[in-house]
């Protein structure tokens, strides 16, 4: 598996974003030229060009932009990792036990989640964060609630898929809980698409808290959000275009990290594209 993710050069290039991006977070005070002004103001400073005291330029607040980028991939990283993980928790055991189950509590289950699914999860999530109050708590509910139904959905098709295997029918003739059965035996064989699809799942969950941000209901200033800079940088273009450019690169190529890892992991761990991949070679020779 190692060996095939190294000859894959996109989820490669995807792995090292995503790694470049966690130690940058871990490091964030040791790597930023000025830890100190990120939440001060600085007017004498403020909108200075990139330059050799800027690498970044400085904002409106006179803060080095460089450095709020840094301490902005903390707060982008632990906000996403927090909704998807609390989308993943609720998500996939709704998805198990309706899928396992055939009666009116699987209906339920399916019926309560395509309700949410038929709402455009980007105007739910600005609805949620509107009703609650700007604040990075807020965003992090009003995601995790949205979330949820996009992991319960796959969970819910690939557990019905499974559930008639002859492996599952063995440990259900065997006297195999239930649990035991789903637990065990199920979930450990549809761990491949959730894996992808939660790697997927952080790029469009990092979209969409900066989109928040950029509205204005995601965390509040001063603090280092990337959507709530770029919203800040409007009042500046097209002057001050560093002031917009550095979050939105930002953005861009954390996304593009993980939609990269994404689909490097579904064509390395689904067997049915590595078998594919293989007839068509063999086909070509």
């Amino acid at each position: 598996m190692l060996r095939r993710f190294a000859r894959d050069r996109a989820a490669l290039l995807g792995g090292l974003l995503i790694l470049f991006l966690l130690l940058v977070a871990a490091f964030a005070p040791l790597l930023a030229p000025f830890p100190e002004d990120v939440w001060q103001f600085h007017t004498q400073n403020r909108l200075q060009p990139p330059g050799a005291d800027w690498f970044f330029g400085t904002d409106r607040m006179g803060s080095d932009v460089f450095s709020r980028i840094l301490f902005g991939a903390r707060i982008t990283l632990a906000l996403s990792l927090i909704a998807v993980g609390s989308a993943v928790v609720i998500g996939v055991p709704i998805g198990l036990v309706a899928g396992y189950w055939d009666n009116w509590v699987s209906e339920l289950l399916m019926r309560i989640a395509e309700i949410f699914l038929a709402v455009p999860q980007i105007v739910l999530a600005i609805a949620i964060a509107q009703t609650l109050g700007p604040s990075i708590e807020n965003v992090i509910l009003a995601l995790s609630i949205t979330y949820w139904p996009f992991w319960a959905r796959l969970v819910y098709a690939q557990t019905r898929s499974m559930r008639n295997e002859v492996f599952v029918e063995s440990a259900v003739a065997l006297g195999a809980s239930p649990l035991r059965v789903m637990v065990l035996h199920i979930l450990p064989n549809i761990a491949s698409p959730i894996i992808v699809r939660t790697s997927i799942g952080m790029g469009a969950t990092i979209l969409t808290a900066a989109t928040l941000g950029f509205l204005g209901l995601g965390a509040p200033p001063p603090t280092p959000e990337w959507g709530r800079m770029i919203a800040e940088s409007r009042e500046y273009l097209p002057e001050a275009w560093w002031y917009a450019l550095a979050p939105g690169l930002a953005i861009f190529l954390t996304v593009l990290g993980f939609n990269l890892l994404g689909d490097g992991l579904r064509d390395i761990l689904d067997p049915r594209t590595r078998r594919s991949a293989g007839a068509g070679k063999a086909g070509n020779g």
